[in-house]
C-alpha cells in the first residue's frame, strides 16, 4: 500500500463571492488539476517548486483539509474526508507557518495539553528541564529551543517562536503523518538545521511520515530523504535530492537560472500570502 494515492483527481478552488473582474463578472478560479493521479511514498519528503505550482494544495488534499471536485484521495488506505475531525487529525496533522492563535494560554500549558490529548495520550506531567531522563515533551522543548518561552502566552511570541511551538505541537500530538507548509520561514538558520535534522531522525525512528514544503533548496539538498519537485504545469518529479534537484530541472521548474535560486526567501514571502489568503477564503465559505 502506498502512503498517498491520488486517483483521477480534479480540483479547483470555489469562486469567492465578491471577487469580480474588471467587467463586474464573477472570477471563476481555473482548474489546478484535471484527472491527476499519483502514488507517493512515505518518509521524510520535501516539496519544492515555484509559487502557484500546487504544493499547498497537495498538502491540503493529502491531509483531508480540502476535498477534490472529482476523483479520490487515499492516505494510508483511508479517505481522510470521510473521517471524523478527531480521526482525521490522528491520521494527519497539518501546520502552516502563518497560523494565528487567539489564546493567552501559556506555552507550557499548551504543550502539555497537546501531548495529553493527542494520539500518544501521555500524562501532562511538568516539563523536566534539568537532569534525569528526558521524555518527548522535554525533548522537543530542548530541540526547538522553547525553554525561554514556556511561561509566555502564545499571542506574545515572535513569528519564529510561534513556528518552533507549532513544530513541537506536531510532534507531541503523534499523528501518523504530518504535513507542513513552509513551517520554518521565520526561524534562524541554525534553528532550521537543528529542526530538520531532528525531524528526519524522528521519521526514521518512529515510522511517522512528514511532508513539508520548502523554498530553501540548500536545506532540502542536505536533509530531505526524498524530494517532490512540482512544475508550473503541475507535473512532478520524485526522487532523491541528487536525482531531482539538478540545474536543468530547477531551471525548468522556476524559469530562472539555477544560480538565482540559492536564496529562496523572495519566493517564500509571496507564498506566505498565498497560503494565508487560500485558508482565509476557505474559512469564509
Amino acid at each position: 500500500m502506498n502512503f498517498l494515492e491520488l486517483k483521477d483527481v480534479t480540483f479547483s478552488y470555489p469562486p469567492v463571492e465578491g471577487d469580480l473582474d474588471e467587467n463586474g463578472k464573477q472570477i471563476v478560479p481555473p482548474l489546478l488539476w484535471e484527472g491527476f493521479s499519483a502514488d507517493l511514498p512515505g518518509g521524510f519528503v520535501h516539496l519544492v517548486g515555484p509559487n502557484g505550482c500546487g504544493k499547498s494544495t497537495l498538502l491540503l488534499l493529502a491531509s483531508g483539509r480540502l476535498a477534490p471536485v472529482d476523483g479520490s484521495v487515499s492516505l494510508l488506505g483511508k479517505n481522510p474526508q470521510a473521517l471524523s475531525e478527531e480521526e482525521r487529525n490522528l491520521l494527519a496533522s497539518f501546520i502552516y507557518q502563518n497560523m494565528e492563535f487567539e489564546t493567552d494560554e501559556k506555552v507550557e500549558n499548551l504543550l502539555q495539553q497537546v501531548y495529553a490529548n493527542g494520539a500518544l495520550k501521555a500524562s501532562a506531567a511538568p516539563i523536566r528541564s534539568e537532569g534525569g531522563h528526558k521524555d518527548l515533551l522535554s525533548e522537543v522543548v530542548e530541540i526547538f529551543e522553547l525553554g525561554g518561552v514556556l511561561n509566555h502566552p502564545l499571542t506574545g511570541l515572535s513569528k519564529g517562536e510561534i513556528q518552533r511551538v507549532l513544530l513541537a505541537f506536531s510532534i507531541l500530538y503523534g499523528s501518523k503523518s504530518i504535513f507542513m507548509d513552509e513551517p520554518m520561514f521565520a526561524m534562524e538558520l541554525p534553528q532550521k538545521e537543528k529542526s530538520l535534522a531532528y525531524l528526519k531522525d524522528f521519521v526514521a525512528k518512529t515510522g511517522t511520515t512528514i511532508y513539508l514544503s520548502m523554498h530553501d533548496l540548500d536545506l532540502t539538498r542536505k536533509y530531505a530523504e526524498m524530494v517532490l519537485l512540482i512544475y508550473p504545469n503541475h507535473d512532478m518529479d520524485l526522487g532523491t535530492p541528487e536525482e531531482v534537484l539538478t540545474n536543468e530541472d530547477l531551471e525548468k521548474a522556476y524559469g530562472v537560472p539555477a544560480s538565482m535560486l540559492r536564496d529562496g526567501e523572495e519566493y517564500t514571502r509571496n507564498h506566505l500570502k498565498e497560503v494565508s489568503d487560500l485558508l482565509g477564503a476557505k474559512e469564509t465559505r
